[in-house]
């Protein structure tokens, strides 16, 4: 049980508004890396956008083009994994403006029009790119909070659904006026200068009071289980969860827009459909985070996946428009609150001196979930011409997901809290 004291202390920083843990100026850091976010995830969006206009002006089959966005979410996670631990080395600013950078060369590289300088792009754009700017930030406003760590982690995490519902029309308009070419270089300039001007506002995280541990250790004074198992095995559990869980997860998120222009839904509306599924995601986030803070990490995992695997199931049944507005608004209000919640779960289960390289491994076979998602549907929709067997296969891995994360809540209690607090990283 935690101690009085450092609650306390907590309190009284958030009430006064110094920069303590849970205070405002930790929403401040929240806020702000949320409007990053809010940039850097609208590049993954431009080859969802621009799939059938791509797909004609390159001649190539369409799973082409989904394994050059797949590329981006694979890069994400791994390249997370290196990020991360750079970011503890040379701090967090150098290494988001590396992502930076990152962003705007792999779009300009392939906006040149080849499927290479694509597949290149997109790889350097996930890599180096976004995995120096997602991961290294979420453990960084991790290490503002502890009581609100969900809702925190839910905000800044619902900079991908902000980039859907603000990104995809403008995408749309400007492919349709411009071309896609010009519209990927113009993002990747504006995306550079709006993320280096932003990161040097980013404060240095305090250094939170210590707390009781949570976790007993083994009467041979040996590292403590987690969920019964070594350490390292609960963790493979979870990133094999997450791998299943994102695999569902992908295919509306990647093929939506041109999933309705195969049925003849006209491209705009197909946009609208996907800004609606990320405009719900946004709004439920935050309620799955709040649901987190006071259930666990791994509770709300299994939550969110079940309502998941109702909404997957659901666009099965249905090619109506008005009825797939509705189905798509269901699925963004499931799937919202599961990827934060894994972080969430890492840091209730694991020392938070671990989170650097335990929450980026953790995204990083997530995003490998999501990458092979995509890739998959576009597989299956060249070899059937359609997109219903995607759909099924989906709700299969959805409900393989649920079978791990019911035993770990088992197992567990959905219960767990850190070891220690972390001690504050360089932020420049």
């Amino acid at each position: 049980m935690d101690s009085v004291g450092p609650r306390d202390a907590a309190l009284r920083a958030s009430e006064s508004g110094s920069g303590g843990v849970d205070s405002r100026a930790s929403w401040r850091m929240a806020w702000l890396v949320l409007a990053i976010l809010s940039v850097s995830y609208a590049s993954p969006l431009l080859i969802v956008v621009g799939m059938k206009p791509m797909q004609e002006a390159l001649g190539t089959e369409r799973s082409v083009l989904a394994l050059a966005g797949s590329l981006v979410w694979v890069g994400t996670g791994s390249g997370g994994i290196l990020m991360g631990w750079l970011a503890d080395r040379i701090g967090l600013r150098r290494t988001v403006s590396i992502g930076a950078v990152m962003i705007a060369g792999g779009l300009a590289l392939s906006s040149l029009g080849s499927i290479w300088a694509l597949y290149v792009g997109h790889a350097l754009l996930g890599f180096l790119g976004n995995g120096g700017v997602y991961p290294p930030l979420l453990v960084y406003v991790s290490r503002w909070f502890e009581r609100r760590r969900g809702a925190a982690i839910a905000l800044i995490s619902s900079g991908q659904y902000v980039a859907g519902v603000v990104w995809p029309a403008v995408f749309e308009r400007g492919m349709t006026t411009f071309g896609w070419q010009p519209v990927m270089l113009v993002f990747g300039v504006f995306a550079l200068g709006f993320i280096l001007p932003a990161i040097y506002f980013l404060k240095e995280p305090p250094k939170p009071p210590p707390v009781a541990a949570r976790h007993a250790a083994s009467a041979s004074g040996g590292r403590p289980k987690v969920a019964g198992f070594p350490p390292n095995v609960a963790q493979a559990l979870l990133c094999l969860a997450g791998f299943f869980c994102c695999i569902p997860m992908s295919i509306p998120s990647a093929h939506i827009v041109a999933f309705c222009g195969d049925i003849g839904i006209k491209p705009t509306h197909g946009a609208a459909m996907l800004s609606l599924m990320l405009g719900c995601a946004f709004l439920a986030r935050q309620a799955w985070g709040s649901l987190a803070d006071r259930i666990g990490g791994l509770r709300t995992v299994m939550a969110g996946s079940a309502c998941q695997a109702v909404a997957i199931a659901l666009f099965l049944l249905t090619q109506d428009e008005v009825g797939l507005f509705a189905v798509s608004a269901a699925f963004g209000l499931g799937f919202a609150g599961i990827i934060p919640s894994y972080s969430v779960a890492v840091r209730d289960l694991f020392p938070a001196s671990e989170a650097a390289w335990r929450m980026p491994l953790t995204l990083f076979t997530a995003m490998s979930g999501m990458a092979f998602g995509s890739w998959f549907a576009g597989a299956l929709y060249d070899h059937f011409g359609y997109y219903a067997p995607a759909f099924g296969i989906a709700v299969i891995f959805n409900l393989l997901n649920l079978t791990i994360i019911s035993f770990l809540v088992w197992r567990t209690g959905g219960t767990g809290r850190t070891l220690v607090w972390p001690t504050a990283r360089p932020v420049a």
